[in-house]
């Protein structure tokens, strides 16, 4: 079932308010059975008890019904990158500056959710010569200057890759993914809902080592 937002909301209070109440009966007579000597303790446990019960039946609901819907109605956005016949190096550095631009231009649609505070520089690191295919691979590099610190303290950096393949016919479109620094997770434009967190996150981390290690 889909709620509209406001009926989602008035959704989740009732099944919170629902909570506090059949916690509150279960453990109220426990209180009441107690003497005056331990009841302040008893009921501080009981407050306590009826708080983190409640703030779970709100997780629960929001990751299984309105985290739900919001990825359902998601538009992911992607532009036409050009065939394997077209391909040239700088061609794949204006396109990934395109697909970048044309997201960023959206944030308020909801597409790579960047804030227009954040800057970027891309540029070509090297090509890779398999079997079966051509790799070639770009960095962008993020980072948030201020007025008081221009420099940043710390950059975050997501990897392009683009593949031409040597077997399939030339017409095709080059297959495209990226990922962020530090992981794994390989991502497909096509796919992806890209998040402003993730760059944060990297920085924060960087930030954060820069501290404990007392670096300038």
């Amino acid at each position: 079932m889909v709620c509209a937002p406001e009926q989602g909301q008035k959704h989740l209070m009732l099944l919170w308010g629902h909570s506090v109440l059949r916690l509150y009966n279960k453990v109220g007579m426990e209180v009441k059975t107690m003497d005056n000597e331990n009841e302040s303790a008893a009921t501080e446990k009981v407050a306590h008890t009826i708080v983190k019960k409640a703030i779970h039946t709100a997780q629960e609901y929001y990751l299984n019904n309105v985290q739900k819907e919001e990825e359902a109605e998601y538009a992911i956005r992607n532009i036409q990158w050009t065939t394997c016949e077209d391909f040239s190096v700088e061609r794949g550095q204006q396109q990934i500056e395109e697909y970048i631009s044309t997201e960023r231009a959206l944030v308020v649609q909801q597409t790579w959710e960047l804030h227009k505070s954040w800057l970027h520089c891309s540029e070509f690191l090297w090509e890779e010569d398999l079997q079966y295919s051509k790799k070639y691979h770009y960095r962008v590099l993020w980072s948030i200057p201020t007025r008081r610190k221009p420099i940043p303290l710390a950059t975050a950096s997501t990897y392009f890759v683009i593949e031409i393949s040597k077997i399939k016919p030339a017409t095709l479109p080059v297959e495209v993914f990226f990922f962020l620094e530090s992981s794994r997770l390989i991502h497909r434009p096509e796919h992806c809902r890209f998040r402003e967190k993730w760059l944060k996150d990297i920085i924060e981390n960087k930030i954060i080592l820069r501290e404990r290690l007392k670096l300038p």
